[in-house]
């Protein structure tokens, strides 16, 4: 028996100067239905309600956006920048609230847990600091190391994820290794090198606690499972692509998986058979970007992929369609 899904293209933004960089991270979707994109100096926001295009903010002509995250209520939003400072902004009242530099390099990643923030640069460290206290800096993470690279290579940390209690935190790197750490004790509780190529893909399951996915660069391919409360890996995919971001479904138990070279689509998969459930194609380059919204998980093209908690599931029929493009800038 064939399971025929309905998948629509439901938005297009023409989103000029988005970077083509595996390493960057311009795009997050807040709790409040807003969307944030770094576009080359420029931060905008685009409400998912009324369309309105916001400009949030520029950095001027000597630095550039390299990261983009929301807190987890929605009304503050930081961006890490090309210089490596990061600035934290009122996406309210579009006000610069804070500023913490320290980082001779840029800043490309950031993970907001309740109150803390933890985000890396190009020197392999992952500070976290508590914005809302005075004396803000927390700790610093030191895990991640060059020992699969040429001595040339500049090592980086590629994402950051916190789990949803706060307790653990997970950062994949271009040293091909995946780490989870204990937020409680500050050490890390996890070393995973199953992956061949960087990881910049990972996602915590909302359904089954202490699952965590994760995905490798073109060399590797995979997506990964793994249980964090033992370090056992339940299950390896070969996806026949980079594997450039994740996103677990709230309201299913199916994962969205974005790809680069070669194929350059996204794949939706149900867990954890890993039956794939759609193909959507669309795209010329390859798709480094992921934000799901916080209402029914729509996911610069967005794609209603999973059913909201208002929808029954599943919907019968084929099709695609454009809703519409909307300029951002």
């Amino acid at each position: 028996m064939w399971l025929i899904i309905e998948v629509k293209l439901w938005q297009v933004l023409d989103a000029p100067s988005l970077q083509d960089d595996f390493y960057l991270n311009l795009v997050d979707w807040s709790s409040q239905n807003v969307l944030a994109v770094g576009l080359g100096t420029s931060v905008y926001l685009w409400s998912a309600s009324n369309s309105k295009v916001t400009k949030l903010c520029d950095l001027g002509p000597n630095d550039g956006v390299c990261s983009v995250q929301w807190t987890r209520e929605g009304s503050y939003i930081s961006i890490g920048t090309n210089l490596g400072q990061v600035e934290v902004w009122d996406g309210t009242q579009c006000k610069k609230v804070r500023t913490m530099g320290g980082h001779q390099t840029r800043t490309g990643v950031l993970a907001w847990n309740s109150r803390t923030l933890a985000f890396r640069s190009r020197d392999c460290n992952i500070p976290q600091h508590d914005l809302w206290v005075p004396d803000d800096f927390v700790s610093k993470l030191i895990g991640h190391n060059n020992l699969n690279l040429s001595l040339t290579s500049m090592q980086q940390v590629c994402r950051l994820k916190w789990f949803h209690n706060d307790r653990e935190l997970a950062s994949g790197g271009n040293d091909n290794q995946l780490l989870v750490w204990n937020q409680h004790s500050q050490q890390l509780a996890l070393r995973l090198t199953e992956h061949t190529a960087a990881v910049k893909a990972i996602a915590w399951s909302p359904h089954q606690s202490g699952h965590l996915a994760s995905g490798g660069g073109t060399v590797d391919r995979c997506i990964c499972f793994w249980n964090t409360t033992n370090g056992h890996q339940l299950n390896s995919v070969d996806t026949g692509s980079q594997v450039c971001d994740l996103a677990w479904s709230k309201n299913v138990n199916e994962i969205v998986s974005k790809h680069g070279y070669s194929q350059n689509q996204t794949m939706v998969w149900k867990y954890p058979s890993m039956t794939k459930v759609a193909t959507l194609t669309g795209h010329n380059m390859r798709v480094l970007y992921l934000a799901m919204s916080p209402d029914g998980d729509e996911t610069l093209r967005f794609w209603n992929v999973f059913p909201s908690m208002k929808t029954p599931t599943p919907v019968r029929g084929t099709g695609l369609w454009s809703l519409g493009r909307t300029q951002i800038r």
